[in-house]
């Protein structure tokens, strides 16, 4: 490392050099504090021979000062001067985890949870924003004695990679093993975790939602251990590999389904009850954009239909004659639509009923049916002798003893009784936040658009797409369509 030009103890500008702890190739990094308000920051600086990069120096930190999220470190000044160019950032309190990973320190699976749920969270919204971003490592990930978890600001100037949310999670996901306590409540779990980031037993990684989700679940499992803001605990030299762990976790994935059936080490109970209907009184109730709706009472699933019920309808159509297997189908079916097997049905109902993988979730037949069209959904909605719900309805629903309903969060992919409490509402209703968007029986006018047409609407974020929770919806003139986050659930 090359010895910086300035010293501690230098004043520049309104800061005060206190230790130099960091150098790139262009840059010096500086514990300082901000000399007229006591404010400890840290300081980087332009080396002087790389003052050609200033531009592209503060483009970045624009960027940088553009993120708004309560978990990322702020950028508090930046001084471009003829001779010198620099920026200060708020000092994160607290250790970061490659400091504890470094002096051996361990934390609670429920801890590491509660910070791998707020990273992720972090990174959802720079994702949804298409901020692009350097590496995400554990030198970034700040942990305080209070429990309060911040990230080191990574935004940069330009388009965000494709590839970056899988990059940091793969990073992470090999980087944080060592920071698990063994023997702990909820260690095994969240090892399988660490190697589903990893790609390890699955054809990809985890997303940033999924990553949330399962660290969520954990949390909420492990709620009676004590709190994610205790102390970590020191770890034993002799601490065996966790890759006995992982490797035991990972053949219970093998064998049942997701991080959703694990419960205190155990598969749940597969034939766990789903969600009771629950019944919307007739009133007022408010649809985004819109103001309040009237809708008459009626009653609305608790659930997404689930793959398990599809196999029922598709089983009884089965066993009709062929003529007659179009008897439930809607008028404005298309004639070339000859059945209602969802894209890749037969794999996918081999992997739930085996608590197998299918395209690389954890499948379970009491997860949501997806890869169905509307007119597979209607054909359905038909034999069953209920409808699909029109969308004041859903959000009737929605509404219904709920007072912020922007409060709920998408759900990750799972079976739809074990959605966490942050995508259920008080009156009983899951996953409306996710874990896949809804078919309505609903045609509105996207009020982005309002000069446009009334197109289809489809309620709900997913998985795949987390942004807006339960308040978001999508217009489309497909009623074809057919996707792996797209299911819906009944109304009567």
């Amino acid at each position: 490392m090359d010895e910086p030009c300035l010293r501690a103890g230098t004043l520049l500008g309104d800061y005060r050099l206190e230790e130099f702890i960091a150098e790139s190739p262009t840059t010096l990094t500086w514990l300082a504090t901000q000399a007229s308000i006591g404010r400890p920051v840290y300081l980087v600086e332009l080396k002087p021979g790389a003052l050609v990069e200033r531009e592209p120096f503060l483009a970045d930190i624009r960027a940088q000062a553009a993120v708004d999220h309560p978990l990322v470190g702020s950028v508090y000044e930046a001084v471009s001067a003829e001779d010198h160019c620099f920026a200060a950032f708020e000092r994160l309190p607290g250790a970061s985890l490659e400091d504890r990973m470094n002096s051996h320190e361990a934390l609670k699976p429920v801890q590491l949870a509660h910070v791998l749920r707020r990273v992720a969270e972090a990174a959802l919204t720079l994702e949804a924003a298409g901020t692009a971003t350097a590496a995400l490592g554990p030198e970034q990930i700040f942990l305080d004695s209070h429990g309060v978890v911040r990230l080191g600001n990574l935004a940069r100037a330009g388009g965000r990679d494709p590839g970056q949310s899988t990059a940091d999670i793969r990073l992470l996901g090999k980087a944080l093993p060592p920071l698990v306590a063994d023997g702990r409540p909820g260690a095994s779990r969240l090892n399988t975790v660490l190697a589903w980031m990893r790609g390890e037993g699955l054809e990809r990684t985890l997303t940033w939602a999924e990553v949330r989700s399962y660290a969520e679940q954990i949390e909420q499992q492990l709620a009676e251990t004590p709190s994610a803001a205790a102390p970590p605990t020191a770890r034993a030299q002799s601490r065996k590999s966790p890759l006995p762990l992982v490797a035991g976790a990972l053949a219970v994935l093998g064998a049942a389904a997701g991080l959703m059936f694990m419960s205190g080490g155990k598969v749940k109970d597969a034939a766990a009850p789903l969600p009771a209907a629950v019944a919307v009184p007739a009133g007022e109730y408010p649809v985004p954009d819109r103001g309040p709706a009237s809708v008459a009472a009626f009653e609305l699933s608790g659930h997404e239909v689930t793959i398990g019920q599809y196999d029922e309808f598709l089983k009884f159509l089965g066993g009709l004659p062929e003529e007659s297997r179009n008897a439930y189908d809607d008028g404005s079916q298309p004639d070339n639509k000859t059945g209602h097997d969802p894209d890749g049905w037969s794999e996918m109902l081999a992997a739930a009923k085996s608590g197998g993988q299918w395209q690389g979730r954890a499948m379970s037949l009491d997860c949501p049916v997806v890869n169905v069209d509307w007119w597979d959904a209607a054909a359905y909605c038909e034999w069953k002798n209920v409808r699909l719900p029109s969308e004041e309805e859903w959000f009737a629903g929605l509404s219904l003893r709920l007072a912020d309903p922007a409060a709920l969060r998408a759900s990750g992919w799972g079976r739809v009784q074990d959605a966490p409490p942050t995508d259920r509402t008080p009156a009983g209703l899951l996953g409306l936040a996710g874990s896949v968007a809804e078919w309505t029986s609903s045609r509105s006018i996207n009020p982005a658009n309002p000069l446009g047409t009334k197109k289809w609407v489809i309620a709900g974020a997913s998985y795949l797409k987390p942004a807006g929770g339960a308040l978001a919806r999508e217009w489309t003139d497909d009623l074809g369509q057919r996707r792996a986050d797209l299911g819906f659930r009944v109304a009567k």
